[in-house]
């Protein structure tokens, strides 16, 4: 009941038409991609950790814990071609309508083709698409000139310098000529094709170009898109292949497709929202699972009072025993919060204070389940004014000959702020730092800083230096 509460919510929502935008586009781009290897495996890598976590299988939720940032830069370099077209084609967002011009290139050019197949000479036009061809192309002329038939017949005359070559046909111009483009690496082709098929396929496979080629054995006219061949039968079928590419490559990934193909839409509408649906479920759920963990936190004490101060020993931590969803316990971290004593209404003497929730600042929807230990014992005594003797701390001995004839401080008192119960009873004294005996020869005058215990503080801000006057004698 309460996830069908929280589906219901305006933000779960938001959320779910999100995620189901982010997988329709997905969709829409591998399929005019036409690769799945990248979301195959993301599918995969995300059923597996779904289950992992369904089951409660902490070794799998380890790894994917562990590795899951290390993993992401091996998929980004793995599948580096992938994700780069994916952008490359997903920056396309407007749609370019196809000139009339246009529609009479591509039959210009179909029907060119057509005669140079007739006269059995080899030809490849590249029309590019949304991607950039720019690094795959090598050599060349440049001629940017207005597409012909004479144009066209004459690029690819045997006695043309560039005929061997391709021909770039870019925004309704004859921008190159002569261009050599990269060999296929695959086996789609049979060795019998000739190195202008294997030149379009390799351009094919990286890019979504079109390529048609001219056998000059044959006589025939091939297609190449999408890494694929077939074969161009008739002029009105490569006009209507060009126009096609045209009309691919020109729209946005996420464009809707037009009047009377709203039902295959929502086909591939509906499993996006239904895999957003249960994504999102699933990961509410998890995170909403209720666990437990155990802190270490400081403990800090509040002391207003300027007549009190605590004596004696004082824990500087407890053990924190917490419950919370998983989602808010997991990002928890110890040095985010602290046990805070108020000591602003304390009284003299030994007292206990016990430790709940008002002494913490828990983040959201985090409750306290119990404290080791569950209250402190203190100790707090008035603080007196009291005026304390300076004893010199001697360290070693003076040489054999020498000896100690009087010691003198300056000044040999301090007034000093202390608990109370330190001061009665007992003899409270402040040393110096340490004097060594055995590097002095004759009577010597030094300037020493106090050392006090903790509870002893100055009456002023600071400890003042006093002056040690060591007067040495011979034994003889």
């Amino acid at each position: 009941m309460e996830i069908i509460k929280e589906l219901a919510t305006w933000r779960a929502a938001v959320d779910i038409l999100l995620i189901t935008a982010g997988l329709f586009f997905l969709y829409r781009t591998l399929l005019r991609l036409g690769t799945w290897a990248i979301f195959t495996g993301i599918l995969l890598a995300t059923a597996v950790f779904f289950v992992a976590n369904f089951l409660d299988l902490k070794g799998i939720e380890w790894i994917y814990s562990n590795l899951s940032h290390v993993a992401l830069i091996a998929l980004i370099v793995i599948f580096q071609p992938e994700l780069r077209k994916i952008f490359e084609r997903a920056a396309s967002v407007t749609r370019q309508e196809i000139q009339k011009n246009e529609e009479g290139l591509a039959a210009m050019v179909a029907h060119s083709l057509f005669k140079l197949a007739e006269q059995k000479r080899g030809a490849i036009v590249v029309f590019p698409g949304r991607e950039s061809v720019g690094e795959w192309l090598s050599g060349g002329f440049r001629l940017d000139a207005r597409p012909s038939p004479p144009l066209l017949m004459s690029i690819f005359d045997p006695n043309s310098p560039g005929h061997d070559g391709a021909l770039i046909v870019f925004k309704g111009m004859f921008t190159r000529f002569g261009v050599r483009l990269p060999v296929s690496e695959s086996r789609r082709l049979a060795e019998d094709y000739g190195t202008r098929h294997h030149a379009a396929m390799g351009l094919a496979e990286r890019t979504d170009a079109l390529a048609l080629v001219v056998s000059e054995e044959r006589g025939k006219l091939s297609i190449f898109s999408d890494g694929q061949i077939r074969p161009g039968k008739t002029p009105d079928a490569v006009e209507e292949a060009i126009v096609a590419h045209w009309t691919k490559t020109s729209e946005s990934a996420m464009e809707m497709p037009g009047k009377g193909r709203w039902w295959a839409a929502m086909v591939q509408l509906l499993p996006s929202f239904i895999v957003a649906v249960l994504f999102w479920m699933s990961i509410t759920v998890s995170q909403g699972e209720v666990l437990e963990k155990s802190f270490n936190v400081p403990v800090e004490y509040t002391l207003t009072s300027p007549d009190l101060v605590l004596v004696g020993d004082k824990p500087n931590e407890v053990r924190l025993h917490l419950a919370g969803p998983r989602i808010n316990l997991d990002g928890l971290s110890p040095s985010q919060f602290s046990v805070k004593i108020d000591l602003s209404n304390a009284v003299p003497g030994k007292q206990s204070f016990l430790i709940t929730e008002a002494n913490l600042r828990l983040p959201r929807k985090i409750r306290l389940l119990d404290v080791t230990p569950p209250n402190v014992e203190l100790t707090l005594a008035e603080i007196v004014k009291r005026e304390l003797a300076i004893k010199p701390q001697l360290v070693g001995r003076l040489p054999d000959n020498m000896a100690i004839s009087t010691l003198t401080v300056k000044p040999d008192k301090l007034n000093a702020l202390l608990p109370s119960m330190q001061g009665k009873g007992q003899v409270s004294n402040l040393t110096t730092t340490p004097i060594y005996l055995e590097n002095i020869r004759e009577t010597t005058t030094l300037f020493c800083k106090i050392i006090a215990p903790p509870a002893i503080q100055p009456l002023d801000r600071r400890w003042p230096d006093v002056e040690v006057v060591v007067e040495v004698k011979s034994k003889n």
